[in-house]
């Protein structure tokens, strides 16, 4: 009842700035506890960025933020080695990478290139600079947002660093009486609210903990595998889901059922977290119209068939 008692807390503390919105609140912090890393991907000014700054204070953990531009370099972001002439030697600057939780603000906004220098960090928590492997503070998460592919200025991520991130969340317009709050707010443009800490780190790593111990039956594993080979086999899809994309799949539903206080996975929780975690996985077959959001509701629409 502690770990739900202080989940409902950090939900309550982020809904006070993002208002409406706690079923991706809560996602988002599935998300975290998973140990995986965050893609928050909606139109510009929907909250992507509020949401990140919220989560980073609830949890308490030491973060930095890199806007991400066109003109950025992977240096940028990683660090460099500066002659030092007193002493004739070079001394390695660490980049904002090294925190716990890095926001990547609009990550689609500069090239490959530097996009591809967080792929080390986000799959083994090191960095590798001039030769040398350096670690990366622990927990580590990185939350990045970034704007519709089809808006101008934009590099779409590739498809190796999408898999990199465990669940991708899309805001949406705000519910009309949360927007209408949030007009009678007496709230400057830009002003911030300050978030009080939530979770420390001890209560995470207690999160973090008890997901490993949840039981997943084998019935259970039986409709995650129908479910994984209804991706691999049907019409609709190009590309299903991998063994990566299964396992994450897994690792989220354990992680949401731990965040309703129960010590077992049931097909609502795989259910509950599919959309953010397998539609960025998932690749439509040139006969369909739809996108990975598309995939997935049809995959819902079968459910008894895949189920059974």
């Amino acid at each position: 009842m502690q770990i739900q008692a202080s989940i409902d807390s950090a939900v309550a503390e982020v809904g006070r700035v993002l208002l409406g919105k706690e079923p991706q609140i809560r996602l988002a912090l599935c998300c975290l506890f998973a140990r995986g890393h965050l893609l928050i991907e909606d139109l510009p000014g929907m909250g992507k960025t509020t949401l990140s700054h919220a989560l980073a204070e609830v949890l308490g953990l030491s973060w930095k933020r890199v806007q991400f531009t066109s003109d950025l370099l992977p240096a940028d972001i990683l660090g460099v080695s500066v002659y030092n002439r007193n002493d004739a030697s070079f001394s390695f600057h660490p980049g904002p990478i090294f925190t716990q939780l890095l926001l990547a603000d609009e990550i689609n906004r500069t090239t490959p290139r530097t996009q591809s220098a967080l792929l080390e960090a986000m799959a083994e928590s090191q960095v590798t600079v001039e030769g040398e492997t350096r670690p990366l503070p622990q927990p580590f998460f990185v939350i990045a947002t970034q704007n519709p592919i089809n808006q101008s200025g934009t590099y779409p991520l590739p498809e190796s660093q999408l898999d990199r991130f465990l669940m991708r969340l899309h805001l949406g317009y705000p519910h009309p009486r949360a927007e209408r709050e949030m007009f009678q707010r007496r709230q400057a443009a830009g002003e911030r609210v300050a978030l009080q800490q939530r979770i420390s780190a001890a209560q995470l790593a207690q999160i973090q903990a008890a997901v490993g111990a949840v039981h997943a039956s084998d019935n259970l594993l039986d409709y995650l595998q129908r479910l994984v080979a209804y991706t691999r086999t049907a019409a609709e899809f190009a590309v299903g889901l991998s063994p990566r994309g299964a396992l994450a799949l897994l690792e989220c539903a354990r992680t949401w059922a731990v965040m309703q206080n129960r010590g077992h996975v049931v097909p609502e929780d795989l259910q509950m977290v599919l959309p953010a975690v397998a539609a960025h996985r998932l690749v439509p077959s040139g006969d369909y119209a739809g996108d990975g959001m598309a995939l997935v509701e049809l995959m819902r629409r079968n459910v008894d068939v895949i189920r059974s």
